[in-house]
């Protein structure tokens, strides 16, 4: 049944109007990025073959892009996640969801995933732009799945946290708003706090932070650099997300 779900809220997806400016908008400034990227790095080629041991391409143009694909995540996935529940429950179909012998965790792990495969999609994408370049230089494969693979952990982070507001709302545009809202507070204020218990000597405390800070959590993989914390944060963050969404569906049932 959540696969069924799942495969609903794809169909979804790739019906509506909103998705496909989502997907135009993020291919357009990932594109831009990285032919900026591109150019800055065959202007860069003189200096860098007078470099003992120079970054390549990988570093200096895939890098980068996946950290604007990063920063474009942070606004498309709550457009995206912002019906999930929240149009359900105005146009009043959550009814027949709650009605049907099937548990609240089916439904939101049905919807998560639907979301997700979408955002995988668009990493995909993402990943495309480097990879055309195959045939004319050297790639760090190793880097490149490493950079792929932290930037699915923080769609999944942001698929979740929006998932949750959105159980919070019966209007999908504030439940855009509010998931934005939530995840802008977490990359201002992660890394803020994480610093003010760190120098009162809270280094346990300060590390728990992190948690709640997905582009901090995002950032060695940015460099280059598998972080098995910073992704046992960014799965964290997603099962908690998910499972306080499962809890207040699970009270919404009740009270109805």
């Amino acid at each position: 049944m959540i696969f069924t779900i799942a495969g609903k809220e794809l169909k979804a997806l790739f019906a509506s109007p909103l998705a496909w400016v989502v997907l135009t908008m993020m291919q357009l400034i990932t594109g831009y990025a990285f032919l900026r990227r591109l150019d800055d790095f065959l202007q860069l080629q003189p200096q860098l073959a007078q470099m003992g041991s120079p970054p390549g391409v990988t570093e200096l143009v895939a890098g980068p892009v996946f950290g604007t694909a990063a920063a474009v995540l942070l606004f498309a996935v709550p457009v995206l996640a912002m019906r999930l529940v929240a149009e359900e429950r105005r146009n009043q179909t959550m009814v027949l969801l709650m009605s049907a012998p099937i548990s609240m965790t089916e439904i939101v792990l049905g919807k998560f995933l639907g979301l997700a495969a979408f955002l995988a999609g668009i990493v995909a994408l993402t990943a495309l732009m480097p990879l055309s370049l195959a045939g004319m230089v050297r790639l760090d494969y190793g880097m490149l799945a490493g950079l792929a693979g932290g930037l699915v952990l923080l769609a999944a982070a942001f698929a979740a946290v929006s998932l949750l507001v959105s159980c919070l709302t019966v209007h999908p545009v504030v439940a855009a708003i509010g998931a934005f809202a939530t995840l802008l507070v977490m990359v201002l204020s992660g890394e803020a706090a994480g610093d003010g218990l760190r120098a009162r000597g809270w280094t346990v405390a300060a590390s728990l932070t992190q948690v709640f800070s997905p582009i901090k959590s995002f950032e060695p993989f940015g460099r280059g650099l598998f972080d098995s914390y910073a992704a046992a944060c960014l799965v964290l963050l997603t099962a908690l997300c998910l499972a306080l969404a499962i809890r207040q569906l699970d009270a919404q049932r009740l009270r109805a």
